[in-house]
């Protein structure tokens, strides 16, 4: 599968609106990180402090992974997994419409980074950069 000028550009937009949610979401627990930490403990979560730390890295380092297209397959499968963990984890109130909605969307998000983990981030990306700079492998001989 080649990838055009256009397919890559669709592909970076994609993942500009799979990351930005995920930014914008760690940088407002650093600042609401009380908070963010009683929810988790309120669904019943040890360690709330230390699960509020790892989830501001997930969202800002993993959203700014995706958003640059660096390591956006492994960065991918992580965002992916953290997404349906969270619906799992806090939006399972079906009797609560605006619950079932956020569910619905998590699975959705974590379908579009299924996406990235299968296909890659395109060729307006990090990884697309790197690999093209790297000096080609060697082939084996024998001799």
């Amino acid at each position: 599968m080649t990838m055009n000028g256009k397919n890559g550009l669709v592909l970076l937009i994609g993942r500009i609106l799979l990351s930005v949610i995920f930014i914008m979401a760690g940088f407002s627990k650093i600042g609401g990180f009380a908070g963010t930490a009683g929810y988790i403990s309120s669904v019943g979560l040890p360690f709330a402090e230390v699960l509020t730390v790892l989830t501001i890295i997930i969202e800002i380092v993993g959203g700014l992974m995706i958003l640059f297209g660096f390591m956006a397959k492994k960065a991918s499968w992580v965002l992916a997994i953290f997404t349906i963990l969270a619906a799992l984890l806090f939006h399972t109130n079906f009797t609560d419409q605006a619950e079932m909605m956020s569910f619905m969307k998590n699975l959705a998000i974590a379908g579009g980074f299924l996406y990235v983990a299968v296909y890659g981030a395109g060729s307006i990306s990090l990884d697309t950069k790197l690999k093209k700079n790297e000096p080609p492998a060697e082939a084996d001989t024998v001799e």
